[in-house]
């Protein structure tokens, strides 16, 4: 079978990202892979607008990817926007801005998100009960299933999916406020996130077998761990982070100003605003899942965009 070249563009509350692959025979085989922090989600959580300021940041980064999905002769491109563009009241605005700079992204929904998430997280895993964890900027998306190959064809079944408005854009604009921030308000923000994060776990039947965590928390805090610079996705993908080391970078990470959260290696320096809110989250997501450590993989809502069929729309 030949091979189909598709571009998927993910829109998120912090970052925007595209890859190109060719797939053939659920296969994905990256071929461009970019990502850009936008920070759309900027002022939204009290707002609940998305800003002109946020709103260019994104319509220039994916003209650019557009552009460079055109370039690389993708036969289709497709985009999604998910949790500041779900919640925002001025979306349809920017979902036209979008359409001028050459896709009309689909907002998709806080299950269709994670179903994705689950899809590409659990690429080349195989016959395990997994939990998939994906710390956005707005809403983090938990998924929970069974992954396995079934006569030569992979199936996924999902036993449980929630997208829970906690958020590393959102929980920073509401509780962390100073610089660096204070005890109090991290006591707060955990409180506020466990409470958040209380209902899915206290409706399991059973705690998962392994735990899997994508996009820009996991990968930042592994980074920063590894000491990575430049960023190797090679080295990330697979890397496994333990409970304690977590707690010991969110620690350290939190007693440190913006300025010098901004110098730290791994670390780029746009994240790094929001990164001790999403290290909250994803410490907090694996005490619930009762786990020492997590998997974190590169392989995320792309990749599950890649293997879903390519129905939804986009431009060509």
């Amino acid at each position: 079978m030949s091979a189909e070249r598709r571009a998927a563009i993910d829109i998120g509350t912090v970052t925007v990202r595209l890859l190109v692959a060719d797939v053939v025979d659920g296969e994905v085989r990256e071929v461009v892979r970019r990502s850009r922090i936008t920070h759309l989600g900027e002022g939204w959580s009290s707002t609940g607008m998305l800003s002109d300021q946020g709103m260019a940041r994104v319509t220039d980064a994916v003209a650019g990817f557009v552009s460079e999905a055109r370039e690389s002769r993708a036969d289709r491109i497709v985009a999604v926007a998910t949790s500041a563009s779900r919640d925002a009241s001025n979306n349809e605005e920017f979902l036209d801005r979008l359409e001028g700079a050459g896709v009309r992204p689909q907002i998709i929904s806080g299950s269709r998100e994670g179903y994705l998430t689950f899809l590409g997280a659990t690429y080349g895993i195989r016959d395990e009960r997994v939990m998939v964890v994906d710390v956005g900027g707005g809403s983090t998306e938990i998924v929970l299933g069974t992954t396995a190959v079934v006569d030569g064809r992979r199936q996924v079944d999902i036993e449980a999916v929630r997208s829970v408005d906690v958020g590393s854009r959102r929980i920073t604009e509401m509780f962390l406020e100073s610089d660096p921030p204070t005890r109090a308000e991290i006591d707060r923000a955990s409180a506020w996130v466990a409470d958040g994060l209380r209902p899915f776990f206290s409706g399991l039947r059973e705690r998962p077998s392994e735990m899997v965590s994508v996009a820009g928390t996991a990968t930042s805090l592994a980074a920063i761990e590894l000491k990575l610079d430049p960023y190797d996705p090679e080295r990330i993908h697979g890397y496994r982070l333990s409970g304690s080391s977590l707690l010991d970078t969110l620690d350290h990470l939190a007693r440190m100003t913006l300025a010098e959260r901004q110098d730290v290696i791994g670390l780029e320096p746009d994240r790094a605003g929001v990164i001790v809110a999403g290290a909250i989250v994803l410490q907090s997501v694996l005490a619930y899942a009762g786990l020492s450590s997590t998997l974190v993989s590169e392989h995320d809502i792309l990749y599950g965009m890649m293997l879903d069929p390519f129905d939804d729309g986009g431009a060509g």
